[in-house]
């Protein structure tokens, strides 16, 4: 991705702002070619969303295949899916009525308040997941047991259109947003603006003229567990030489990786 992909990525956003929230169609690209396995876009998420030790919204999961001298190695970053079928949404209503909705943009929603109501609404949801994309916020602190709290883990923060802090969102579950304050502030995701692989890219799915568009009209893509309908709004490029990397999801390198 060079610089004026992410000038013309800021002009897609801008140019999606301007319709009606059903006219959009957030959806995220990750070109698994460029992913130098740094975890950037893991740390600049939680500074962003000022998350508790132990917990990302964002993971870069490593894998290998065969041996020398043909290895492979490549990383595959993950986050919440934002799927249009999320199993995570019907698991938790059942318990918790509204405890998870579906934005006509794609974005799906947790209320921390009706979460952290419903344990049974919590569990359900991490369980129905099939991306391990769902993290618990249990108030932990990494300045905890230290003379003062540091500004940094006390700050508020913006999630869903809502401002924050860790009081608000200590016991119940929380997963990426898609930056969903930073979209409607007219900025990207923050992993997004700070990959420095420059391996994701973001933008509106209904729009034609958009960099999103244009990569998944172009380029072989795939989406994890597709197969179970979950109709997932992240889509991975540039595996097209790798034989394996079909049948790779974060399971499958958790394996290996703890």
């Amino acid at each position: 991705m060079a610089v004026n992909e992410i000038v013309r990525m800021y002009e897609d956003l801008n140019r999606a702002l301007k319709k009606p929230v059903e006219k959009r169609s957030w959806v995220m690209v990750i070109d698994v070619r460029r992913c130098v396995g740094d975890h950037a876009c893991a740390v600049s998420c939680m500074a962003e969303n000022v998350c508790p030790p132990g917990t990302s919204y964002r993971w870069v999961f490593e894998t290998e295949y065969q041996n020398y001298p043909k290895l492979d190695r490549f990383f595959m970053p993950a986050n919440c899916q934002h799927c249009d079928n999320p199993p995570c949404l019907k698991a938790a209503n059942r318990h918790k009525r509204g405890a998870i909705t579906k934005r006509p943009d794609g974005i799906v929603v947790f209320d921390y308040e009706k979460l952290s109501r419903s344990s049974s609404a919590m569990d359900a949801a991490k369980k129905a997941c099939p991306y391990y994309a769902i993290v618990d916020d249990r108030g932990d602190y990494y300045t905890e047991n230290t003379p003062k709290l540091e500004p940094y883990e006390t700050r508020t923060f913006f999630e869903y259109d809502r401002k924050l802090n860790r009081k608000k969102t200590k016991g119940t579950i929380r997963k990426c947003h898609f930056c969903l304050h930073r979209l409607e502030s007219g900025m990207i995701p923050a992993c997004v603006s700070t990959c420095i692989g420059r391996a994701m890219y973001f933008g509106d799915l209904n729009d034609p003229r958009s960099l999103v568009s244009e990569l998944i009209r172009k380029e072989k893509t795939l989406r994890l567990k597709e197969a179970e309908g979950t109709k997932p709004r992240v889509y991975y490029i540039g595996f097209k030489d790798r034989a394996n990397i079909s049948i790779s999801t974060p399971a499958t390198c958790q394996v290996c990786h703890q």
